[in-house]
């Protein structure tokens, strides 16, 4: 027995910042249009030789590059999501927790907290701004999910999709994509519902979706939905928001109309995996109510509102799970 797995756990920052720093000077990219060995890549990004030899070491180390002989190339993963203007485009979403970084270096701190919670946690004071960022973030990655559920999940026989949390409207946007004949509403806080607005015209479906400004833990939902979606917004509520608003969503929705509650889920018994119990922690960062679900307490909170056939699926392997029920008809 030695120190080594707990000193790579106390230095994994650094492998962040190594990708960070990658994707904000446009590593990836300059590789993809040429700049393939460390003389080209030092010129192409305006850095010394040294830092482009440092650079590029970390960047094979971690396997995010490639080496071949002299030159190096992306890994595919890379090639595919880090490449910027290529469809599946994603570096926002790798920056998306930048702007905690300090927050997390004062964790301890942040856990010794005994201020009352926030409900809305970080979203307290949102400005219109501060969604336009956010999920320029998000978008980029949401649509990939969208695309994912829609694909998952038959919406043949439905008529309107109701997105609590939806943010840019990319579960809505994906699924009035694939079925012409269905209409949406995202459900979101007022400014954030502005940008969705904007992320759903660049789509030219403004006359199908629809996004509505409101607090979906305290409002009244819209009716006349058949399917409603709440997604990867689980751990930023505690047990007790997420009942109530589940609960809230069965009594709006349409008789025969069903949920999927799509997050962050922590095993049958609580051992992992490691992204929803980062997620959870990341909320005592926002001074919210927030924690880790596990699958096992999601299905109880769609049972106790009165769905039937609740049951889990596998969404993103190891990162979010989908609890699905039925309301009565």
């Amino acid at each position: 027995m030695d120190t080594v797995r707990l000193q790579r756990l106390s230095r994994a920052y650094m492998e962040s910042a190594v990708l960070m720093a990658a994707v904000e000077l446009g590593l990836f990219t300059r590789v993809a249009r040429g700049a393939d060995t460390e003389a080209r890549l030092a010129e192409a990004l305006g850095l010394t030789p040294t830092n482009a030899e440092r650079l590029v070491t970390g960047c094979v180390a971690l396997g995010l590059l490639e080496r071949v002989g002299e030159r190096v190339r992306n890994a595919p993963d890379v090639d595919r999501f880090l490449v910027e203007d290529a469809p599946g485009y994603a570096g926002p979403w790798m920056l998306f927790t930048k702007p905690s970084w300090a927050e997390w270096g004062r964790l301890a701190q942040h856990l010794a907290r005994t201020d009352p919670p926030a409900v809305l946690g970080k979203y307290v004071g949102f400005t219109v701004e501060d969604a336009r960022r956010y999920h320029a973030a998000t978008y980029s990655i949401g649509m990939g999910a969208g695309r994912r559920f829609v694909r998952q999940v038959d919406l043949a026989r439905r008529r309107h999709l109701l997105d609590l949390g939806g943010g840019s409207g990319c579960y809505c946007i994906a699924a009035c994509q694939a079925h012409p004949h269905l209409s949406a509403t995202v459900f979101d806080l007022p400014p954030v519902a502005e940008i969705a607005r904007e992320f759903i015209a660049s789509h030219g479906l403004g006359a199908r979706i629809a996004a509505q400004g409101g607090d979906f833990t305290r409002d009244r939902l819209p009716s006349g939905a058949d399917v409603v979606i709440m997604a990867s917004n689980l751990p930023q509520y505690s047990r007790e928001i997420i009942q109530r608003v589940v609960a809230t969503a069965h009594d709006a929705l349409l008789p025969g109309g069903e949920m999927h509650l799509i997050g962050e889920m922590l095993d049958a018994a609580r051992t992992g995996p490691l992204d929803p119990a980062l997620w959870g922690l990341n909320e005592a960062l926002a001074g919210s109510t927030g924690v880790a679900h596990s699958v096992t307490e999601c299905v109880g909170y769609l049972e106790r509102a009165g769905f039937t056939g609740v049951a889990a699926h596998e969404f993103v392997p190891g990162v979010l799970t989908r609890v699905t029920g039925t309301k009565p008809g």
